[in-house]
């Protein structure tokens, strides 16, 4: 009989620190370590372009990271973009935890099935209270909320208006910014 070896965080991590995953592109979910999708060119200028508004949004307020790994229970996934309690120094010597997040963002070109299902499965089973999803193809943008029973009640798609984070309620946050292409 086969079965499926399960790889907790600490193993993951110390194959990564023992050099063994340094020319995969790859992360562990749910104890599966799984390679990761090339970024294209579109997906890294839409990721790009939303972060750095992010940055300016919420400078000083939080953190925001950029394809960087979090730390869940028993996974290690890289978020296009994660806004993050600071200070940043908090860091040094580990990922972002569950708790230490405001909100997650993942840019979707190939992905999207994989984003709005498997990824929003693993973020609400780890009690982060918000996640968004950029379709680039559509340029929309899906946003879940409501966290209960480990999975988002609510889910509202727009490829405009305003957001206002949960974690902020006083920030407004431009959809268009985040998924349409400069003029």
């Amino acid at each position: 009989m086969r079965t499926l070896t399960k790889w907790s965080v600490a193993d993951y991590q110390h194959m990564r620190d023992l050099g063994i995953l340094d020319h995969r592109r790859c992360e562990l979910i749910n104890g599966e370590i799984w390679d990761t999708a090339p970024e294209g060119t579109f997906h890294r200028f839409i990721n790009d372009r939303g972060a750095e508004y992010l940055r300016r949004v919420l400078q000083g307020q939080a953190k925001v990271f950029e394809a960087h790994p979090i730390t869940l229970a028993d996974s290690e996934p890289q978020p296009d973009v994660s806004i993050v309690r600071l200070p940043d120094t908090r860091y040094l010597e580990r990922h972002p935890y569950p708790e230490d997040i405001y909100w997650l963002v993942e840019v979707a070109d190939t992905t999207l099935s994989y984003d709005l299902d498997t990824k929003r499965k693993l973020y609400a089973s780890a009690g982060i209270q918000e996640y968004w999803v950029i379709d680039v193809t559509k340029r929309q943008l899906t946003v879940f909320r409501d966290l209960q029973n480990g999975d988002f009640l609510t889910q509202n798609t727009s490829s405009d208006g305003i957001i206002y984070p949960i974690a902020f309620p006083d920030v407004a946050i431009e959809i268009q910014k985040l998924v349409s292409i400069p003029e």
